[in-house]
């Protein structure tokens, strides 16, 4: 009896403080997201560094939702280091952690973490193809533990890639597609080869793996094609491709606009720094309750055409100004 007066008493005390004593008094409930990238060490770096890469905009995004790393967030940052299948391995050992949600850079990660778990909720920050890697069954209502956002939209936007290319370089007939094979062999890869073949290019696959480029760049130098059409999987190291096509002074088309300000000729794609700030309200939701089931994965609807007139200019290529026009933003 005089214990549970004790308890009694003890609420009752609470009740009365001031609400700005009773927040400090209480404990904010911590949440864990854990962050997984497919390639890289960028989660040794401080979120405020530039070398922190796409981590830094999902957590600039997180931050303006209210959660602050070090504070009620708890952000578990890893990497499979270009391991294909490493992801089942990386869930597990974030779950045992107590994870709430994981975060993915790709669409294949998330595939692989399904065979870790199908109750912690996985977002995809830039997934490819979900439907083909047989990740959701549809893209309004997923139905699983996956949901996120896609990086294309359909075949259209292979097609789109290809005909600035073609509309920037006179007489171009040959293009190198710098993919891994498994890009290669997805709907994008079937896509692209389509797009290539309706637009009377001849399409060479330089093959490389999530971090080597050695044998994709002997190829190309030995073949000299007239460009290079750069994947949209991860790279592991993007100034090496930048460097090799500077160096072979090869127009190319790259599907961040990164790579743009970095040096490349020029890309078409989304906006992948805004597109990881929109993950960041997905994993919004789910900590305050929704379901990864209900929450529709989306598609890209905005594309930037960039172009670097300084690249161009160095590698001696004169771009139209029928291609200018339609750029987004033009590097002089």
């Amino acid at each position: 009896m005089e214990r549970r007066f004790f308890i009694i008493l003890l609420c009752s005390a609470v009740a009365d403080w001031p609400p700005a004593v009773r927040a400090q008094q209480l404990p904010k409930k911590v949440y864990r997201v854990g962050f997984v990238s497919s390639i890289g060490n960028a989660y040794i770096y401080p979120l405020n560094d530039p070398r922190a890469g796409v981590i830094r905009p999902f957590a600039e995004g997180l931050r303006e939702l209210g959660y602050v790393d070090g504070q009620n967030l708890v952000l578990l940052r890893r990497s499979a280091e270009g391991i294909v299948g490493r992801g089942a391995d990386i869930a597990s050992v974030l779950i045992r952690e107590g994870v709430d949600v994981i975060v993915v850079t790709t669409v294949v990660l998330a595939k692989e973490m399904m065979g870790a778990t199908t109750a912690v909720p996985i977002v995809m920050a830039a997934g490819g193809d979900p439907i083909g890697v047989g990740v959701v069954a549809s893209l309004a209502r997923p139905g699983g533990n996956v949901t996120g956002f896609t990086i294309v939209p359909g075949p259209e936007f292979h097609a789109k890639r290809l005909q600035y290319l073609k509309d920037a370089i006179p007489n171009l007939s040959r293009v190198a597609y710098l993919a891994t094979r498994g890009e290669w062999e997805s709907t994008a890869g079937n896509a692209i080869r389509a797009a290539a073949m309706a637009l009377g290019l001849t399409l060479l696959h330089a093959e490389h793996t999530l971090t080597n480029y050695t044998d994709a760049f002997t190829l190309i130098a030995k073949e000299r094609p007239d460009a290079l059409l750069v994947s949209a999987n991860p790279a592991a190291n993007s100034k090496a491709i930048l460097d090799f096509a500077l160096e072979h002074r090869m127009p190319a088309i790259y599907p961040w606009r990164q790579y743009v300000l970095d040096g490349g000729l020029m890309s078409y794609g989304i906006d992948l720094q805004d597109q990881y700030r929109r993950a960041a309200g997905y994993v919004d939701r789910i900590l305050k309750g929704e379901s990864p089931a209900k929450l529709p994965i989306q598609q890209p609807s905005k594309f930037e055409l960039v172009i670097n007139l300084k690249t161009a200019k160095i590698i001696g290529l004169e771009v139209p100004v029928a291609v200018l026009s339609q750029a987004a933003e033009v590097i002089e």
